[in-house]
Parts: structure tokens; C-alpha cells; sequence
């Protein structure tokens, strides 16, 4: 396999022989340039930026493979009922948030029944330096109790709209954070923080669509 010319752009061409390169087989970035005859440091970089775009996967032994962006339709399917169970358990707005390298994308959202809710439509995308519960978890930050274990929830209370807040947990496929699970609701109705009310909710949520995608 080389690298040659099918479109023109060349950077576009040789990114895409390696997202072909690790379809079906596992590669690091030295098989990979050895493959496609290309500079290891060149192979190294664009494989680095695939993995950020998700259009590539890095397992912990530093293989490449193919990235969690062509599972999006599966995720999304996968997370439909489930994000409507926790809306129906909850009354609460429930959805769905993925990174695309530095914002995150709303994949699905499930809207409360009530006038006063939060509601922001699949589709949508935000800067995650804006804030929010989703950004932190999709920015693999954890919240910890005192003597150091991880909640496995983060709460956002008024952090990137006011009156707003929100409850997420990460969806993970092996040891990678996949997608945020969040809750949002406005804070009228919260009692003591979203993250007590429904942080335990909102992680058996996220823990069975992991569930889920890793079958």
C-alpha cells in the first residue's frame, strides 16, 4: 500500500490511507509508516490528530485503529431509549454530547415534559471552554469525594448559563470516554445539587450504554 494521489490534497489523502490502513487490522505508527512509506514523524502526527477528530482509535499499547466517529449512528440508536428512561425517571431534560476535537456536539436530546426546562437540540455545537458537566467529563476531569474516590459524576451549577444546571457521566468503550451522558435541569428544581438528586441516576445510565456499545 502507498500513499498515492487520489484526490490532490495530498495531507487529505495520506490521513485517509491511514484511516484505511487500520480498518480491519490494528497498526502502530511505525507499522504504519512502514506500510504506507511514510516519514514515522509525519505517520505519528496525522495519526495524532485522527485520533482527535475520532476518526481513529489508540489503544493503550499504542495501536491505532478504527475511531469511535464511524460508531456515531450506533451510539446515538444505542442512547435513545435510554436517555428517554432517565427523562421519564427524572422529568428532566436527558442528553447525549460528544467531542469534536475542541467543542462538543449534542448526538441526541431528550426534552422534559415541562414549560420551564433546559433544552438544547441534537445537532448542536458548543466550545468547550464554555463550561458545562459534559465538557468536564468529555475533557476526562472526574470530581472525587475526600478520601479520594471518584464519584463518577460532575455537576455544573450556573457555570455556563445561568439559572442552568447540569449532572454528567462519561460513556466508556474500554479506557476511553466516548460520549457524556448529561442531565440538565433548571435550578428551581434543584434541592440540594444535581449531582445528589441524580448523579447516581445519570451514571447507571451512562454505565449501561457502555454496556451496550461494548457487546
Amino acid at each position: 500500500m502507498t500513499t498515492d494521489t487520489v484526490t490532490g490534497v495530498g495531507v487529505l489523502d495520506k490521513a485517509m490511507s491511514i484511516v484505511d490502513a487500520v480498518e480491519f487490522q490494528p497498526m502502530t505508527a511505525t507499522d504504519l509508516a512502514q506500510l504506507l512509506k511514510m516519514n514515522l514523524s509525519t505517520t505519528h502526527r496525522l495519526a495524532t490528530a485522527l485520533t482527535q477528530h475520532g476518526l481513529v482509535s489508540r489503544s493503550g499499547d499504542g495501536r491505532y485503529g478504527p475511531g469511535v466517529r464511524f460508531d456515531m449512528s450506533n451510539i446515538a440508536w444505542a442512547s435513545r431509549p435510554l436517555l428517554t428512561q432517565l427523562r421519564d425517571e427524572t422529568s428532566e431534560t436527558a442528553q447525549l454530547w460528544v467531542r469534536r476535537g475542541d467543542s462538543r456536539l449534542c448526538l441526541e436530546s431528550v426534552d422534559a415534559a415541562q414549560e420551564l426546562r433546559v433544552t438544547l437540540p441534537a445537532g448542536w455545537m458548543l466550545p468547550l471552554s464554555d463550561g458545562g458537566s459534559a465538557a468536564s467529563v468529555l475533557l476526562n476531569e472526574s470530581t472525587r469525594r475526600e478520601d479520594g474516590m471518584d464519584l463518577g459524576w460532575i455537576e455544573a451549577v450556573s457555570q455556563r448559563t445561568v439559572g442552568l444546571s447540569s449532572v454528567s457521566a462519561p460513556v466508556r468503550v474500554g479506557d476511553k470516554v466516548v460520549a457524556a451522558v448529561c442531565l440538565g435541569v433548571p435550578l428551581p428544581r434543584v434541592q440540594t445539587s444535581p449531582g445528589q438528586q441524580w448523579g447516581d441516576r445519570v451514571v447507571a445510565i451512562a454505565n449501561e450504554l457502555a454496556r451496550r456499545l461494548s457487546r
